[in-house]
């Protein structure tokens, strides 16, 4: 049996149970060979430019301003950006997006921060990891902007059929987390297995959020990736060792950055 190769294309390493040294030999113990590491907010954008470049090329990075903290978005913000976009270590723009179910930021705050998030990805040439949650209408509307401009993930899909297909037609791949493992996720069973061709699709944990079965009620970790794999590999009737690959070949083509061998 070949070794499997797996890259959590979402997760926060910086904080993950045990530390992200022993966070990141779990995974790699269990064949998540690389992780991305997310940048949510101004202040630990720092934090994980720090965990990319310390553990380089075994993780990688992505600096943003999340939709849940969209009213600290400033030009300063921006202009951060724009300066470390280029680092070998940065491989997108994110997580950026719209939250509606929570609103932590007014609508308004969170629009401009999306828009000006793209932009910056338009400008540098990176891809985006997108969130976006009972805002489906808003954030294809947005990206559809960007078209032929800017391309990336929907990360964590949860969405409906119709936010796949707008956002596959878009040139946008999809990205599934542990959710997919969960006893009331039929809908998104069936748009895993109907909708997302596996040349589009991603793995990931958003860990320490959102543990797969049978890992729920832990603390989520990037190794635990493996369990959600297993699943969308039979979803979409196909070894885990084609998944793997596939999954491998998909982030190649997306984050460019990433040293594979």
């Amino acid at each position: 049996m070949q070794e499997l190769n797996w890259i959590d294309i979402h997760t926060h390493l910086d904080r993950l149970e045990g530390g992200p040294e022993a966070a990141l030999k779990l995974a790699q113990e269990n064949g998540v060979k690389k992780l991305i590491t997310i940048g949510t907010e101004p202040e630990d954008l720092p934090v994980v430019l720090e965990l990319a470049q310390k553990y380089y090329p075994a993780v990688y990075c992505t600096i943003g301003v999340h939709p849940h903290e969209g009213v600290k978005y400033t030009d300063e913000v921006g202009k951060f950006l724009r300066e470390n976009a280029s680092k070998p270590e940065v491989v997108a723009i994110g997580e950026i997006g719209l939250d509606y179910y929570y609103n932590q930021s007014p609508k308004a705050e969170q629009i401009h921060a999306f828009r000006e998030q793209l932009k910056i990805a338009q400008e540098v040439g990176l891809p985006v990891e997108i969130h976006t949650r009972d805002a489906e209408p808003d954030t294809i509307e947005i990206l559809k902007e960007f078209q032929d401009k800017v391309t990336g993930v929907i990360h964590c899909f949860t969405g409906t059929e119709w936010l796949a297909r707008e956002a596959l037609a878009l040139g946008f791949n999809i990205s599934i987390s542990g959710v997919v493992t969960f006893k009331n996720a039929d809908s998104l069973r069936a748009i895993v297995r109907d909708v997302v061709p596996l040349d589009r699709i991603h793995v990931e944990t958003d860990a320490p959020f959102l543990a797969p079965v049978p890992m729920r009620g832990r603390p989520n970790t990037s190794a635990y990736m493996v369990h959600t794999a297993k699943l969308v590999a039979e979803l979409k009737g196909v070894t885990v060792e084609e998944l793997a690959k596939a999954t491998q070949a998909n982030a190649a083509k997306m984050f460019k950055k990433i040293k594979f061998n």
